[in-house]
């Protein structure tokens, strides 16, 4: 019998501000690092519902999705698993006063494309760069390409 294979499905935001980058600073196995405020997607969950939510429980603000920016399959280097990112650009609503962050949320940053180029060794994986150089390149595909269907 052949084992069926499954990658772990995530959902990031990508969100900008005066030429700065929100990032969630976190704590890992692999010491403090840096990601968008990114998660995994919840059973009988929507891609854009799952990526409102992962932005609240990590950076404590309201996320509005309007777009794909990318699909992005990425390997961990040290073979346990593969990730499945749909990274969402989107408006910004502001902050929750009182949000509660997630457990292993250091706090947010709002970093710009330089600073995230120096900071490279501390990103989560590459592709916490690689989202925010395929916004800056103005990668944007409608929302109506997913399609989630209800159980």
């Amino acid at each position: 019998m052949v084992r069926q294979w499954k990658p772990n499905v995530t959902v990031a935001a990508v969100i900008e501000r005066d030429g700065r980058f929100l990032l969630v600073e976190e704590r890992t196995d692999e010491g403090r690092r840096l990601n968008q405020p990114a998660g995994h997607l919840e059973a009988g969950e929507s891609l854009c519902d799952a990526v409102v939510r992962e932005t609240l429980e990590e950076s404590g603000r309201r996320f509005v999705p309007e777009f794909l920016v990318g699909i992005y399959q990425w390997p961990r280097p040290q073979g346990d698993m593969t990730y499945l990112r749909f990274a969402f650009g989107g408006r910004d609503e502001g902050a929750i006063d009182g949000a509660a962050l997630d457990q292993g949320i250091v706090g947010v940053v709002w970093l710009t494309i330089d600073a995230l180029h120096a900071s490279r060794a501390r990103h989560r994986s590459p592709l916490v760069l690689e989202c925010v150089e395929d916004w800056i390149a103005g990668r944007r595909f409608a929302l109506d390409l997913i399609r989630h269907h209800h159980a």
